[in-house]
């Protein structure tokens, strides 16, 4: 008998995507949500709604055309989500059902209720467990969205630790603010450091809106702890004008981020935005394309959302020994 090698080859695509303002249509009395209800001025009615759900579906799922290939995302991190209402409607009544996705969300203390989701394709991705990161405010800063913290399994066998986060807002001012993001930092680096004591090699992922662009001081921090940015150079995957993941004033920021520490940072990676057309309206005012919001102030556009999802693929492979 003679031992031959075969070369198995495991590809894990990740999209991140702040959702703009994925809010059910009813009032949550614990919460300061009263914005997006059929009674405000926004007029947020169950058709919208729907009509937001079906929306992202449709952009979560364009996020698989890889070239001339598609793969379907294995997991999807989402930023601005309300409620399990709206979760369970993404999931279960739109063509995501069809396609095998589950979720975890944080209950988080944020004032206005946003959270952050993980979205797994369960045919390809086991979920070991999952649970909230809360942030200790510091003095004078609102209570933030909860980190969340997923671990799975992926259909090698490889152990996946993934952080969804979406950090406090520069609302007040970049300086004032920073603290405050480096506060979430902070956390994310503790858990990580812990893993890191039972797996030294472990395969971390740290995803989400961290309303920070790479040279800022919150990045730093997850590079001084061993993580590296596949997202800094990303560019849009079709050309169209794109060049990072948020538009503010007529300059594009990339302001949502996909870190890696470990085994995983070794394997072939990319990072692209999706910059479908469909995603995008012409920027009358300071030339370009920008996002095709939901809202643009107060108007209902039924777009998709402020923010360009990013696409990371990671590739693994590995030789497989038979005999023949």
């Amino acid at each position: 008998m003679t031992l031959i090698g075969i070369l198995l080859t495991s590809l894990i695509t990740l999209v991140q995507l702040n959702c703009e303002n994925f809010f059910d249509c009813y009032d949550d009395s614990t919460k300061n949500d009263n914005e997006f209800t059929p009674e405000s001025l926004r007029g947020w009615s169950h058709k919208k709604f729907r009509q937001k759900a079906d929306h992202l579906s449709q952009e979560i799922i364009s996020c698989g055309k890889d070239g001339d290939d598609w793969h379907l995302p294995d997991l999807v991190a989402l930023c601005e989500v309300e409620s399990r209402y709206a979760m369970d409607y993404l999931t279960r009544q739109t063509p995501l059902f069809s396609l095998g996705y589950d979720y975890v969300k944080t209950e988080s203390p944020d004032l206005r209720g946003i959270n952050v989701a993980l979205m797994y394709r369960q045919g390809s991705i086991k979920l070991l467990k999952s649970y909230p990161l809360r942030v200790k405010p510091l003095e004078g800063m609102r209570p933030t969205r909860d980190i969340l913290y997923v671990s799975c399994r992926t259909e090698t066998g490889d152990t996946l630790h993934v952080f969804v986060t979406h950090a406090p807002s520069k609302l007040g001012g970049d300086k004032m603010t920073r603290p405050y993001r480096l506060k979430v930092m902070e956390r994310i680096c503790a858990s990580a450091d812990s893993i890191r004591q039972l797996s030294p090699r472990a395969n971390i992922i740290v995803t989400g809106d961290f309303n920070d662009d790479s040279q800022s001081a919150t990045i730093q921090q997850l590079i001084s702890n061993g993580f590296q940015s596949i997202s800094n150079d990303a560019k849009g995957m079709f050309g169209n004008d794109v060049h990072g993941t948020y538009k503010y004033k007529g300059e594009w920021e990339s302001i949502d981020h996909i870190m890696v520490s470990g085994d995983i940072a070794s394997w072939q990676i990319s990072c692209q935005i999706n910059d479908s057309h469909f995603l995008l309206e012409k920027d009358k005012e300071y030339g370009g394309n920008k996002p095709l919001r939901t809202f643009y102030g107060m108007k209902f556009q039924n777009g998709y959302s402020d923010h360009m999802p990013l696409v990371g693929r990671f590739v693994k492979q590995r030789q497989n020994k038979s005999r023949e």
